[in-house]
């Protein structure tokens, strides 16, 4: 599951980070799984990856508009006194170094995938903001029974980050239905208690790590599940971003359609069509354009009323006429002359 959700004491000082410089085994591990050709690529998930890493490297404006890590990390019993809704919904976003931030978003990468096309993009994205909710919600009201039997201190001193409660609700509806086994360690379980195992195995490796965000995550995703049977059908949050993506994806293929159009049809002057080619395909339905003088002609005629330039596309005629014009040899007194006679009609 990775390092999980990070609960730890407001640093002083210089703190030592074995694992900095791994990030690039992300970018990596994220190449291989967008880069295989065929498959489809979850635009939900690569959007999440994309603002944790942001969150975390702060690059260019970034640094100026996001607030500190210390100013967003979510205390429980804080969160309760004074209702800190900044902290409350931006805490997830927030890694404390680049081993929390690498294992996380392994395993949303991992778990990520999966859930978004099996559910779609409207659905997983909905999912994803109920999990974030609920998971910080249970954790508050966790907090605060513990609290009341007398555990405080252990709460009411750290400060909580990180997006494992959302990863932690996110395997629970992951195995739900699943029926396979799996091993941990020497014993063989259903890989759908598996997210129980993992959540005691996390606490016992890493004892600095936030147990009641990640049972809150973990009963987030219980809380969801049932939600889903109980109300069946789509949920209005899902409608609404799956009405608001259509209405996003319209407006870009009508822009993309017009600008297609205009590009197809060139900039129009005073002297015909630019950049339009002679052929029907390129231009206009019904019209070419002289390569002599860009002058708009109708296919009615095949000598340009312009120039009496004969058109490319069509066949030389015969006749003295047309003989210097086939030749290539038309001079700029005989274009004058040829306009003049014209006019003289």
């Amino acid at each position: 599951m990775g390092s999980g959700m990070s609960s730890f004491r407001r640093p002083r000082g210089f703190v030592f980070d074995p694992m900095k410089g791994i990030t690039p085994l992300l970018g990596l591990q994220v190449a291989l799984q967008y880069g295989r050709p065929g498959s489809d690529r979850p635009p939900v998930t690569a959007a999440l990856l994309a603002a944790n890493v942001l969150v975390f490297f702060r690059p260019g404006p970034l640094h100026r508009i996001l607030p500190r890590i210390n100013e967003v990390a979510l205390n429980y019993q804080l969160f309760v006194r004074f209702m800190l809704l900044e902290n409350f919904f931006l805490s997830p976003f927030y890694h404390w170094n680049e081993a929390h931030l690498f294992g996380n978003m392994t395993s949303l990468l991992w778990m990520g995938v999966q859930l978004e096309r099996s559910m779609g993009s409207a659905e997983f994205a909905s999912m994803v903001v109920a999990l974030l909710g609920l998971s910080q919600g249970i954790a508050v009201l966790l907090s605060q029974g513990l609290s009341l039997l007398g555990d405080s201190f252990a709460y009411y001193d750290h400060h909580s980050i990180g997006f494992s409660g959302v990863l932690f609700g996110m395997k629970a509806v992951l195995t739900d239905r699943s029926n396979d086994l799996m091993w941990l360690s020497v014993i063989l379980i259903p890989e759908k208690y598996c997210v129980w195992a993992d959540l005691l195995l996390t606490h016992a490796l890493l004892p600095q790590s936030s147990f009641v965000g990640h049972l809150g995550g973990l009963l987030a995703g219980k809380v969801y599940l049932w939600l889903k049977r109980a109300f069946k059908g789509q949920d209005p949050l899902t409608l609404l971003i799956s009405g608001g993506a259509r209405a996003v994806t319209s407006q870009v293929r009508f822009a993309q359609n017009l600008l297609k159009s205009v590009l197809s049809q060139g900039h129009i002057t005073g002297r015909g069509i630019v950049e339009c080619h002679s052929s029907a395909r390129d231009c206009p339905r019904g019209l070419w354009r002289c390569s002599t003088c860009t002058n708009y002609n109708s296919f009615a005629t095949d000598i340009c009323e312009m120039c009496s330039t004969m058109r490319e596309d069509h066949a030389c005629p015969r006749g003295q006429h047309h003989q210097d014009w086939c030749n290539g040899e038309l001079s700029v007194e005989e274009l004058r002359r040829r306009r003049l006679d014209r006019l003289d009609r």
